[in-house]
């Protein structure tokens, strides 16, 4: 019980995470993705924005995964979960295939006097706020997409205040109450005919 308890506690952190990841990616889409030194100077002589890099590429898969999320908790939709998970998954290939390869590449300060200088590209914030970003993102959104529509509003419901919305065919413990309590005059009815029956017979 203990273990299917945290996992529960866990399970209403997901929505946090898959927004806290986005937004870690959009961020990275605004910094500094790397950095070009000069041999032994070891001041960074060129920058390149991640902006210039992905033509805010990541800053929009960020976006749409927050509103995707947003719909994913609020409808209870799971096509917009699994839209958060593809959001997440394609953000992770591009950084697997655009930044990652270029990590520690070597050539030449695109300055005329300083042609013959060789430099190489170092990860900046915004490269590492990036990595982070994306496999949070890949992670946490992978894991919404595996919850039922009534799991979905139930992580709102419950964060809330609510008492969440159970599933279909399980009754919540107030239902439960509501239904004894309305049945409990029905049952006394009978049972006062039925004895009002027997006494008949008896006469």
């Amino acid at each position: 019980m203990s273990r299917l308890a945290s996992f529960a506690r866990a399970e209403y952190l997901l929505p946090f995470a898959c927004a806290a990841a986005a937004l870690c990616v959009g961020a990275s889409e605004l910094m500094t993705t790397f950095e070009f030194d000069l041999g032994a100077s070891g001041e960074p002589q060129q920058t390149i924005a991640a902006a210039d890099r992905h033509s805010y590429a990541l800053l929009v898969l960020a976006i749409f995964a927050l509103v995707a999320l947003a719909v994913a908790v609020i409808s209870g939709s799971r096509p917009a979960a699994v839209s958060v998970a593809v959001a997440g998954g394609l953000s992770l290939l591009f950084f697997l295939v655009v930044d990652l390869p270029d990590v520690g590449q070597s050539g030449t300060v695109d300055e005329p006097s300083r042609v013959f200088f060789s430099s190489k590209a170092e990860p900046a914030d915004g490269f590492w706020l990036e990595l982070v970003g994306t496999v949070a993102l890949a992670v946490s959104g992978g894991a919404l997409a595996t919850l039922r529509p009534e799991q979905l509003r139930m992580l709102l419901s419950r964060r809330s205040g609510g008492e969440g919305v159970a599933p279909r065919g399980v009754k919540t413990p107030r239902e439960g109450h509501d239904q004894a309590a309305s049945g409990a005059p029905g049952r006394a009815r009978r049972r006062t005919r039925g004895a009002a029956r027997s006494d008949s017979h008896r006469r």
